[in-house]
């Protein structure tokens, strides 16, 4: 898969923008501040319908307009198809495909991308949070239609927790509090099915994420992942991130359900006294370990870097192997500042197989040579030049 044009209509600093991109490896450069991060964030958007850099939608709008439109030409298995969304302020989104109106959250299965960006150092330092966001993103990225499986796991989650409140307020005990059965058998049910597809995910990523570790950082730490589940009793009631010992085997897919429903059981007394739902997918943590410690409290920084790397690497490798669609498109965001000359070059050996590859960088010279064989010059949200080399 790649992208043939990208357009942009009021999206961040960009009142327009239209840029052709290459096959292989396209180098965006410009001083900090001028616009080329938005141009990836943008195709980003069509990956995830979220940004890396932001939360809100709003923030993607150009100041005092209404909405901002993407919209990307594709190429995939030698047929085209123009992808579109437009990001409103105020309403509801709206996407196209070839012109034909489609539901947005359908847009992630027309176009793949794996972005890495100095924020994906949080993977390997930050919050269970990110790392759940990372995992998730990947499921829908593989399976698209596990995208309302999480969204109505989400709208359950809320529901339950609304009526968690209300019981801690009316000090209405857990055994008079029947409709609280109702939600559990929804929560279990669609918790059941995303623990199942994280755990075969990150099956599916393990070798992968050794190898790529070992190809960036040019030794064998032994980068190992797993899933840590909350259904165990292994993570805090605080959702802090997990410590030494975490690690955890794969869980039979069959086991999950009734473990699911024995742990809520066993925590609902806590539950009422918090007024939240302490055990279920929203809770997890993916726990990862360099030669059998833990990466986030004892690796370096460049070893950190070269894990970050080394998940998105192998997350790249998965898609391109379940896809019917070709590669995903790559994506480094002013990555390379942040690396060593071996790295780099360790890194632009790992990705130059790609269909394609979008690189951001402030200094030209910081991007291996054989990366920058399509420059495009960005300076004040406009083009100013592409070089083809």
């Amino acid at each position: 898969m790649r992208v043939l044009h990208l357009s942009l209509t009021d999206f961040r600093n960009y009142a327009t923008a239209e840029v052709s991109l290459e096959r292989g490896p396209n180098l965006f450069v410009g001083r900090n501040g001028q616009g080329k991060t938005n141009l990836v964030e943008s195709l980003g958007y069509l990956a995830t319908l979220g940004s890396h850099r932001v939360s809100s939608d709003a923030a993607l709008i150009r100041q005092g307009q209404g909405s901002a439109i993407v919209r990307a030409r594709l190429e995939s298995n030698d047929r085209e198809l123009l992808a579109e969304v437009q990001i409103n302020r105020s309403g509801p989104n709206r996407a196209q495909i070839n012109r034909g109106a489609i539901k947005v959250r359908e847009l992630p299965r027309y176009f793949s991308s794996i972005l890495f960006a100095p924020e994906d150092l949080a993977l390997v330092r930050g919050e269970p949070g990110g790392r759940r966001r990372f995992v998730d993103e990947l499921l829908v990225a593989r399976n698209p239609r596990l995208s309302g499986i999480l969204s109505d796991y989400d709208r359950v989650l809320r529901q339950r927790n609304t009526l968690l409140k209300s019981a801690r307020a009316s000090r209405v005990s857990g055994d008079k509090l029947s409709t609280l059965d109702i939600w559990d058998d929804r929560l279990v049910a669609l918790g059941s099915e995303i623990i199942a597809s994280r755990d075969q995910l990150v099956e599916a990523l393990g070798p992968r994420v050794a190898a790529s570790y070992s190809a960036v950082a040019g030794d064998d730490h032994a980068a190992e992942l797993s899933t840590v589940l909350s259904i165990r009793g292994t993570v805090r009631d605080d959702d802090d991130p997990v410590d030494e010992g975490a690690a955890q085997d794969a869980i039979d897919a069959e086991a999950i359900a009734p473990l699911f429903r024995e742990t809520l059981a066993r925590v609902r007394s806590k539950e009422l006294e918090r007024g939240v739902t302490l055990v279920g997918p929203h809770r997890d943590d993916l726990f990862l370990s360099l030669n059998g410690l833990p990466a986030r409290g004892y690796a370096s920084h460049g070893e950190s870097w070269s894990f970050a790397l080394a998940l998105k690497l192998a997350s790249a490798s998965v898609l391109r192997a379940d896809s019917d669609t070709g590669d995903p498109v790559i994506v480094l965001d002013d990555v390379f500042a942040e690396l060593d000359r071996t790295r780099r070059e360790r890194l632009a050996d790992s990705v130059a197989d790609y269909e394609q590859v979008l690189i951001t960088a402030a200094v030209e010279e910081d991007v291996p040579e054989r990366l920058a064989a399509h420059t495009v010059r960005i300076a004040h949200g406009a083009i100013v030049d592409e070089v083809a080399s």
